[in-house]
């Protein structure tokens, strides 16, 4: 088999960052058994560490989200190895482009419209509203009258989002009708949707769903602030749910939704509002691993790299079943952002390892870096931090607890 692996992102080899040490493709896909290929693009070539002898070919482009650049790279492949059978991305943002590019050459794998289902968050909530699954009432931003028609009926606030977004970037919340008149003719309207707001607690579920749109294995945390919170910057975090009534009907709603979209051999992340009435809505769902600390997290927790899961499927191997570490443990993490005026150098970070023994991981940037613009929850932030413990409840007030408590400072330059 020919395997084609697009990637974006770097390794990091100073014993400090952890950012992708699960994405090991050298060790999950076998370069002798299989003729495996790459794409790259500047960072990404820092992220394959594979034996450059067992390496097929390697075409390195500016940026493999354009498009163009991505489907004549591998173009490119394709002539001096031969006709590709599985064409691999596992960033979110390379998720579409990878099936543009599968259709344009004829490549076996998820097509345009199968990615649209967890990609598209419009397509995606009007397959599952027809499947009879509570989502937001939502409408099309085609015209700035319709986005004005629907925010009347919903009521304010209202919710405007990219179709195809990711990490809450270009998400807005509009709390007035004068409000929205001042933002719609900022924004690309044929790329945006309008939803109405939803009242609820958060939470998140992280798995994977096999070649039969079935759950093997799944996660429920539960998300300290939100992630259009985080844009704005504040905190974000989770922490992982323990046994409970309200998991059990989290979870089952997980296996509901995964099935009516026909969510197949991919990872998935789901989010979910529970409401004051403890209603269960759908929210949105991203056909991967999910971001920030969480793949870390769960592999620390539960022994399983969601990373590996999917890397050995494309290979060929069987996943029926996933086995976990025994127990039903908790853990959390917990992103600082950035300071709101960048570039800025740190001037102060101080460690909480030794006040809050719960932190496993922590990630502070040195005095004297200097934090740049970009980035989304695994850039280098004001702080990062992955907890352990035994306790739900401990660990939510220990991501609080370094809330209140983190010292950190910083001056524009």
């Amino acid at each position: 088999m020919h395997i084609v692996i697009v990637n974006r992102w770097p390794r990091f080899s100073d014993g400090v960052r952890w950012d992708n040490e699960l994405t090991r493709y050298e060790e999950f896909i076998d370069h002798d058994a299989h003729r495996v290929s790459y794409v790259v693009d500047p960072l990404g070539a820092e992220g394959v560490l594979a034996d450059p002898a067992k390496i097929a070919a390697q075409v390195q482009v500016d940026d493999v989200n354009d498009f163009e650049a991505l489907r004549d790279a591998v173009a490119e492949i394709t002539r001096r190895v031969g006709p590709v059978d599985q064409l691999v991305a596992l960033s979110e943002f390379t998720l579409e482009i990878a099936a543009r590019v599968r259709r344009d050459l004829g490549i076996p794998g998820p097509t345009p419209d199968e990615v649209a289902v967890y990609r598209d968050k419009v397509r995606m909530k009007e397959i599952l509203a027809l499947k009879g699954v509570r989502v937001p009432r939502f409408g099309s931003c085609e015209t700035p009258e319709a986005a004005l028609e629907f925010a009347r009926t919903a009521g304010y606030p209202v919710i405007l989002k990219p179709v195809d977004g990711a990490a809450s970037i270009g998400v807005h919340r509009v709390e007035d009708e004068g409000r929205l008149i001042e933002l719609l003719p900022t924004l690309d309207l044929s790329r945006y949707e309008i939803e109405e707001f939803v009242t609820g607690r958060i939470f998140h579920i992280d798995g994977y769903a096999d070649d039969h749109a079935e759950i093997p294995f799944q996660v429920v945390s539960r998300y300290v602030n939100d992630c259009l919170a985080f844009g704005l910057g504040a905190p974000l975090g989770s922490v992982v749910v323990q046994n409970s009534e309200l998991r059990d009907r989290i979870e089952a709603f997980s296996r509901e939704c995964v099935a009516a979209l026909g969510i197949r051999a991919t990872p998935f992340h789901l989010e979910v509002f529970v409401t004051p009435g403890d209603e269960l809505v759908f929210l949105e769902i991203g056909g991967r691993v999910g971001g920030s600390e969480v793949p870390h997290l769960l592999n620390k927790l539960f022994g399983v790299n969601l990373f590996e899961v999917w890397l050995r499927a494309v290979g060929g191997e069987s996943i029926a079943e996933i086995t976990t570490k025994s127990g039903d443990p908790s853990g959390g993490w917990l992103c600082v952002p950035k300071p709101a005026e960048l570039p800025a150098q740190v001037t102060k970070a101080v460690s909480l390892r030794a006040s809050v023994p719960s932190i496993w991981r922590e990630l502070l940037p040195p005095v004297g870096e200097v934090l740049q613009p970009g980035g989304s929850y695994d850039a280098l932030h004001s702080g990062r931090f992955i907890l352990l413990d035994d306790d739900e409840a401990q660990v939510e007030a220990d991501i609080h607890r370094i809330i209140d408590t983190f010292e950190f400072e910083a001056i524009r330059i």
